[in-house]
């Protein structure tokens, strides 16, 4: 379904809406939830192999997270102004977008690289083991040659939600989710007849996945009779110097925004590290659950920046306003269910990512069973947040959404869990109630911007 051409007919219904926002959303969450099953499946498989490679591994895949987050605030500046070159009808300013996003992601990739090879004293410097600053090392400095592809499917993911075909997007991930699972197998365990590497076979595992999913999502782009006015790929190499710097002048802030909220779940797991190797393991299983349960409201936020970056694009203020509507009400209910299914069956999830016979299993599941409860509990405010941060991106809002991300989450979220862990003494629980509090925060202030959202865009357009 194109969601152009249902610009009419969505200003009357709300069932209209809810119906164009599902079927783009829809493969966009889908999409969430096969690309976080990749890291799901390391942390499962080595949660498996040893509580150290599990711990190890969780700084490793959080660190290179930061570093591929902030880059993909450029591919995330793509999706509105695509979207609202669509809504306009005009495939050139939507090739532009696209094509010079992907030069920015190449030019961070080369930048970024050297630096995650030395994380390894980066995190003795942190306080962490140098053992598992040791083992972290060796699965980042294989782990980082997946930056590139990872963050070209990124620009492309964007491309094809633009448009409102993102059912390549969902598909892509799927198969690259299984070839990382049957990689992982094999690799960390030296199952199938391959030699055993541990963490250096997740890392192996997950850049080869990368690969085939952004291969398969540039094969489609290029090939695709539906996508060929578009030609991405024609001429790549010619700039085009506007659209380049509107994508840098708005992805930046993105990419502080998003590393803002990562970097605090960074710096939580640093803190959970000086508690001890178990208690860093178990917060990375909890992060694990978490995270899956967000990947459906942040498929949403996507959905959110398409719908009303089309409409604005129209000059549709009335589709607009129902648009973020809809979209806000679909997250709050799916939240809801998220958050009781936390609280009522947190051994079970826990459960999933043990190995009974590992004779740590026990302890984990005691040290990460509270770490549910607490996340249960901002399951709710987090989708609220991230919702209202792709409505804002719809109409190009950033640079405030930026500012008041990085005080909710730094300032007050950071402050609030070192506060709670340490100061007041709750360990774990506290450091995740600080999280809670950073992210509320920021749900009702990055609301508040879109709520009164007329102003601003009055001074945009006159």
């Amino acid at each position: 379904m194109h969601v152009q051409s249902t610009g009419a007919r969505d200003e009357q219904s709300w069932g209209a809406q809810v119906w164009a926002t599902l079927a783009l959303g829809l493969p966009l969450v889908g999409t969430q939830i096969a690309q976080i099953a990749i890291a799901t499946t390391d942390v499962v498989m080595l949660g498996w192999y040893g509580t150290e490679e599990l711990a190890a591994t969780v700084l490793a895949s959080q660190a290179f997270f930061v570093v591929f987050i902030f880059g993909s605030g450029f591919a995330g500046a793509i999706l509105p102004l695509a979207a609202q070159a669509e809504g306009r009808n005009d495939p050139t300013h939507v090739r532009r977008s696209v094509r010079m996003g992907m030069w920015i992601l190449l030019l961070y990739t080369v930048v970024v690289m050297p630096l995650l090879w030395y994380l390894e004293p980066a995190l003795i410097a942190l306080g962490q083991k140098p053992e598992l600053a040791a083992l972290a090392s060796g699965y980042i400095r294989i782990a980082q040659w997946g930056m590139f592809p990872a963050l070209m499917m990124m620009a492309l993911r964007s491309f094809f939600a633009a448009r409102s075909r993102a059912s390549i997007v969902l598909w892509s991930a799927i198969i690259g989710t299984v070839a990382n699972g049957i990689l992982n197998y094999g690799l960390i365990f030296g199952n199938f007849g391959w030699a055993e590497m541990g963490v250096r076979g997740a890392a192996v595992a997950s850049v080869v996945s990368s690969t085939v999913i952004f291969l398969i999502m540039a094969g489609w782009a290029m090939w695709h009779p539906r996508h060929h006015e578009y030609r991405l790929f024609q001429r790549f190499w010619r700039p085009e110097w506007p659209a380049f710097f509107e994508v840098f002048r708005l992805g930046l802030p993105i990419g502080f925004t998003i590393l803002a909220e990562v970097g605090l779940f960074m710096a939580a797991s640093v803190m959970m590290g000086w508690l001890g190797t178990v208690q860093l393991a178990a917060h990375g299983i909890a992060i694990q659950l978490a995270s899956i349960s967000f990947m459906i409201p942040l498929g949403l936020s996507h959905a959110a920046t398409v719908r009303v970056g089309q409409a604005y694009g129209r000059g549709d203020m009335a589709g607009l306003a129902r648009a973020s509507h809809t979209v806000m009400a679909l997250s709050v209910m799916i939240s809801v269910a998220s958050a009781a299914l936390f609280w009522l069956l947190p051994e079970a999830l826990v459960s999933l990512f043990l190995d009974e016979t590992n004779v740590d299993a026990a302890e984990l599941l005691r040290v990460a069973v509270p770490l549910i409860l607490v996340a249960a509990a901002f399951q709710i405010v987090d989708a609220i947040q991230v919702i209202a941060a792709g409505l804002l991106r719809g109409i190009k809002d950033t640079r405030i959404p930026m500012i008041i991300a990085v005080i909710s989450y730094w300032p007050i979220g950071l402050s609030a869990a070192y506060g709670l862990g340490f100061g007041l003494g709750l360990g774990g629980p506290g450091i995740w109630a600080g999280l809670a509090i950073g992210l509320g925060v920021a749900a009702v202030l990055l609301n508040l911007r879109f709520i009164n959202r007329d102003r601003f865009l009055d001074k945009a357009t006159a």
